[in-house]
């Protein structure tokens, strides 16, 4: 099938690994079907051809090709293998926000605003043709050697291990779905990040980028469903939760400090976003 279909998984909390392993399937062979797993299952076709459906939705996986099935629904085999097929298989969960979505290009922002909220979406392909399989198979063989270790151990590398394989997935739907217009949005995205302190306009901003405008604006609300000024004014708050609850720093200098200019406004801000005054959110984490 074609579809441009897309996993994300909001971020904090991160993935954690479940297990591993490598299957050989011969002709007549057949993957098991499955129901309501309730963790994510992470497949890639060393050899051969793997046939598997999802919710009414069919796939063949050739060498080098991956899928990753939903811990929701159900998973089964579209039709035996025709040859001899080698694949991987990887469990993992994740108990953020997390979903399905064609809009490859935008960026996914939470539907319920926390005390503390700078997530990141990692968004992988739900089909993919890996563009370097030896390395992506390299990790698996390393996630199966850990069985054996000191438990202790072996955690924090097969949870290493996990994220830099989806990282692998996420870099190649990136390199195969960006727009210009998404490469922009992620541009302007970390010029605010690493100069929000100082004042920023929508004139200076696309100065420095180098483009108009109108273009710099139209980039962020479509991929970031924000303004640059927008990104920006919740970006600077944000700063603030953390030096509210990190320093001992008066209002005014934590508002000159995210970029605010003057400390009442700031404070209007702060009120009118977190729905407390920028104290009683200090006071909130005090012993």
């Amino acid at each position: 099938m074609n579809e441009a279909l897309h996993v994300y998984l909001q971020t904090p909390p991160l993935p954690y690994y479940l297990g591993a392993g490598r299957s050989r399937y011969l002709p007549g062979d057949q993957h098991p079907n499955r129901k309501g797993l309730g963790f994510f299952d992470l497949l890639l076709v060393v050899k051969g051809a793997l046939h598997i459906g999802e919710n009414g939705r069919e796939w063949t996986l050739a060498e080098g090709e991956t899928l990753l099935l939903l811990p929701e629904g159900e998973h089964y085999a579209s039709r035996p293998c025709g040859e001899e097929t080698v694949f991987y298989w990887m469990h993992f969960d994740h108990e953020g926000e997390r979903g399905e979505t064609a809009e490859t290009n935008t960026v996914k922002q939470p539907t319920v605003k926390q005390p503390f909220s700078n997530p990141y979406s990692i968004r992988m392909p739900k089909r993919s043709a890996l563009r370097n399989p030896a390395a992506a198979f390299g990790l698996l063989e390393q996630l199966l050697k850990q069985s054996g270790e000191n438990r202790s151990a072996a955690f924090w590398r097969e949870q290493s291990l996990l994220l830099e394989l989806l990282r692998l997935l996420e870099e190649g739907a990136a390199g195969g779905a960006s727009s210009p217009s998404l490469k922009l949005a992620q541009q302007t995205e970390a010029y605010l990040k690493q100069y929000y302190r100082t004042e920023i306009t929508n004139e200076s901003l696309a100065e420095a980028l180098h483009f108009h405008p109108n273009y710099v604006v139209r980039c962020m609300k479509e991929h970031y469903r924000r303004t640059p000024m927008e990104y920006l004014h919740d970006y600077r708050l944000e700063q603030a939760k953390l030096l509210l609850i990190t320093t001992e720093r008066s209002i005014a200098q934590i508002a000159e400090e995210v970029g605010f200019r003057y400390a009442p406004y700031f404070s209007s801000c702060f009120k009118a976003s977190v729905g407390l005054s920028p104290l009683q959110f200090r006071k909130m984490y005090l012993p």
